[in-house]
């Protein structure tokens, strides 16, 4: 993978762990499609924490001159599109990651994984959904 270009996504990476999300999957499809060059994956473990690390990846990028494109579903917070071009940023409330199951659509996708990303993401993460707790609620 090229150093430069996973350098390049550093700050889109920084600004989505600084609201401590979590289960982060950074997806190179510039061999897949022409709308973006990557997809960066991340969760929350509420709407309103979804909303607050969207509200903290805008605020972050802006202090870089960096301004989405589009910005969408922030208002709810289940899933939030933040669209910089080369670079689209999905914060997904987890059980809605799980059910539109993006890391599988794309799973010809090449993986990112910067070298300082592993640590983050074991200081954030407790234990993730597998939508089992909602199946067991729904059947007692």
């Amino acid at each position: 993978m090229n150093t430069e270009f996973e350098s390049s996504l550093d700050v889109y990476i920084k600004a989505a762990l600084g609201r401590k999300a979590f289960d982060m999957a950074i997806l190179d499809v510039r061999e897949l499609t022409s709308v973006a060059d990557v997809f960066i994956l991340c969760s929350g473990r509420s709407n309103r924490q979804v909303s607050a690390i969207a509200d903290f990846i805008v605020t972050e990028l802006k202090k870089q001159n960096r301004r989405p494109l589009h910005v969408e579903g922030k208002k709810e917070g289940h899933w939030v599109l933040i669209d910089y071009g080369h670079v689209i940023i999905h914060v997904f409330y987890e059980p809605v990651r799980v059910f539109y199951d993006l890391e599988g659509l794309w799973s010809d996708a090449g993986r990112i994984q910067p070298k300082y990303l592993a640590d983050a993401q074991m200081a954030a993460s407790e234990t993730r959904f597998t939508g089992d707790d909602v199946i067991e609620e729904v059947i007692e």
